[in-house]
């Protein structure tokens, strides 16, 4: 393959649908979707830019392994919403939901974004995106109506500013990208340093 090889696939690691959306919201529609296979347990006293850095890492890498010699370009990503060196867990229930809520509610936050960029040959970006978000002081009734709205669930920090929660949010400092799932702006640039060419036969 020769750099800028618009023949290139480009392969997106990853189950979630807001991805997905976000990258062909720049025209960078993926050929192709896997959803990575990894463990994402914290390590002990993990800070959330490495982890969020060490997941992108690893999803890329668990979704190369299953392709073939290529040509192909894998993006990865991983948002990890903190509070200090805290990392909020992707809200699995009710209860874990109401707790990352409350946690957030009144004060300010950081989003991490991780993303690798793998090219086949092993050519590969890393980055990790920071943004700073402020949540306005959310009521008993603010937090029961967004728990029963059900948005909360399987997201980072419970919430998912592109939706309802954007009600909760004043303030925002940084790529608002990042907090929906990827940060657009670098992952474009990141594909074009190692050469990328969309397709556009």
């Amino acid at each position: 393959m020769t750099m800028g090889d618009a023949a290139a696939k480009l392969v997106l690691a990853s189950s979630s649908p807001r991805r997905l959306e976000l990258l062909r919201q720049i025209d960078l529609p993926p050929d192709l979707v896997v959803a990575p296979e990894v463990d994402e347990t914290p390590l002990p006293k993990e800070l959330p830019r490495h982890y969020a850095r060490r997941l992108a890492r690893l999803k890329a890498e668990a979704v190369a392994a299953r392709l073939g010699e290529g040509p192909w370009y894998v993006v990865a990503g991983d948002t990890v919403v903190a509070v200090g060196r805290r990392i909020l867990p992707k809200a699995e229930d009710e209860e874990q939901a109401r707790w990352c809520l409350s946690l957030l509610s009144g004060r300010r936050h950081r989003v991490w974004g991780g993303v690798c960029v793998l090219r086949h040959d092993g050519c590969r970006s890393e980055r990790v995106v920071e943004t700073r978000v402020r949540f306005r002081r959310l009521s008993r009734e603010h937090i029961e109506a967004y728990i029963a709205s059900g948005e909360w669930r399987g997201k980072a920090g419970a919430y998912a500013i592109q939706g309802r929660a954007a009600a909760f949010v004043p303030w925002i400092n940084g790529s608002y990208s990042n907090v929906v799932g990827l940060p657009l702006a670098e992952v474009a640039m990141m594909l074009e340093g190692l050469g990328y060419r969309r397709n556009t036969a």
